[in-house]
């Protein structure tokens, strides 16, 4: 038995921003068939205080950072858990990462350090389960391996990159305080661009470095996709490994989904399609109805979308959007279905909805312009809801295009279009409307796509072998 800590920011379903969450939360469970045990260190933020109820203290700070702190053992949906409850850390209202405002919290830095603490605090015994490998996700757990490396406790880790856009930056002025070694901010450290850097501490003091996708892992070797870590992440190539992420199986299954009443198979879609129309406020169509389920950013492309959206229209489709994000590009969006009878829009976010858009949605589009992985694509093929995605990173690796050949050979699973471009998102929607027009053709499609697979099978053994190459006892 392998014994894992996986320190992450969210974990699905206690608490969820994204698709880290959903990957930490269905990591535990796919690895315990491969006779590894992970238990998952998590920040007590309200939410996951009030899903652990009263548990067992097993460590506790006088102090850490600003205040005093107790680590809680604890099993919640399915998982085992270490919560740290530091109520002068994140006992708040507003989001995990930001206030009311939409504005970073200004002890970021502080909060996740902590969780990085206490993360090689287990590791170095204070807690009767001693873990054989720690692994941390993203910038928020990126000290995790510069504590462990500084502690000498010989304890290897893992650093997953999920989205290398977040950086985890502040300033200098507060090494001191995170309790970091002055002498370790240089250009060979965690020093980023004249400032202190998480996710570099991380990249350069961790055993292994993973991503999400195969092609994420080779994207990040190049000075377009790399932000400025192509050039550590090119000389630690040898230590990188790209696993494509997977589904929870369990949880987005059409057949048993309690989220949804109509859709059961694909011989159901019709009547889901009606509904989601219904529930949406969108007139009957003969077109094709496609969803949108994302983060409102520039980095998903969805300004491209609204620039395609008049022809797509004008061709007989129409689209339903559940996202929030950027306050601009929330009011572009707005302001499109006022305009448009075809278009219908739900700022913010409600996961029962977005069970409902997979299964009613005909299409799914995710014209980013940088994806390490994606799991909306994902739920899409699980659903039968056409994937209509740009060719990078996980988006590429999951998405057989429907070109002649792969339409003959009956293996394709959906539409795949050139980044970063208007033309190439509006010549995709033309393909997806022809295609939409020939029922035979759309309807092998769909039915290819839920065959397809989406779950943590293959992906779980090979995030099981790495950690046995870093603990081959």
């Amino acid at each position: 038995m392998t014994r894992v800590l996986s320190v992450a920011s969210e974990c699905a379903p206690l608490i969820k921003t994204g698709g880290l969450a959903d990957v930490a939360g269905a990591l535990p469970r796919a690895l315990a068939a491969r006779d590894v045990e992970m238990r998952t260190l998590l920040p007590g933020y309200p939410a996951v205080m009030k899903a652990v109820g009263s548990a067992r203290v097993v460590h506790a700070w006088d102090d850490l950072y600003g205040g005093p702190a107790r680590l809680i053992e604890a099993e919640a949906a399915g998982l085992r858990l270490y919560v740290l409850e530091a109520a002068h850390l994140y006992d708040r209202s507003g989001g995990i990462y930001l206030d009311a405002d939409g504005v970073d919290w200004t002890d970021n830095a502080e909060r996740f350090a902590a969780l990085c603490r206490a993360g090689a605090e287990i590791c170095c015994g204070a807690t009767d389960w001693q873990p054989d490998i720690a692994h941390g996700h993203d910038w928020q757990a990126g000290l995790l391996p510069y504590f462990l490396k500084k502690s000498g406790t010989g304890v290897p880790s893992v650093m997953t990159i999920h989205n290398i856009a977040f950086a985890g930056m502040v300033e200098p002025s507060q090494i001191d305080r995170l309790g970091l070694d002055p002498a370790d901010f240089h250009v060979e450290g965690y020093e980023f661009w004249g400032r202190v850097s998480f996710l570099k501490a991380g990249l350069v003091w961790c055993d292994r470095i993973t991503t999400v996708s195969p092609r994420y892992a080779r994207e990040l070797t190049t000075p377009a996709f790399g932000m400025g870590f192509e050039g550590l992440i090119s000389a630690r190539s040898g230590d990188l490994t790209g696993i494509l992420n997977g589904i929870d199986t369990q949880t987005w299954n059409p057949a048993t989904d309690p989220a949804i009443t109509r859709f059961r198979s694909f011989r159901g879609k019709t009547a889901a399609v009606r509904a989601l129309r219904d529930e949406m406020g969108l007139p009957a169509s003969n077109g094709p109805l496609a969803v949108v389920i994302s983060r409102l950013s520039a980095q998903k492309g969805l300004d491209l979308l609204i620039e395609a959206l008049p022809d797509y229209l004008a061709a007989g489709g129409q689209l339903a959007l559940l996202g929030s994000g950027d306050r601009a590009l929330e009011s572009a969006w707005r302001e499109a279905a006022e305009r448009h009878d075809g278009v219908a829009v739900r700022i913010g976010y409600d996961e029962d909805l977005s069970h409902r858009m997979m299964a009613g949605g005909e299409a799914v589009l995710v014209p980013s312009r940088f994806e390490p992985c994606g799991l909306t694509q994902l739920y899409g093929l699980r659903y039968g809801a056409i994937p209509v995605v740009a060719r990078v990173g996980g988006l590429a690796d999951t998405v057989i295009d429907a070109n002649d050949a792969a339409l003959r050979a009956g293996v394709a699973t959906g539409i795949v279009h050139g980044p970063d471009s208007v033309e190439a998102l509006s010549l995709a929607l033309t393909r997806m409307v022809e295609l939409h027009a020939t029922p035979e053709t759309w309807s092998r499609m769909a039915r290819t796509a839920m065959r397809h697979p989406v779950g943590w099978d293959v992906s779980a053994g090979q995030y099981a072998d790495l950690y046995r190459d870093l603990v081959p006892s």
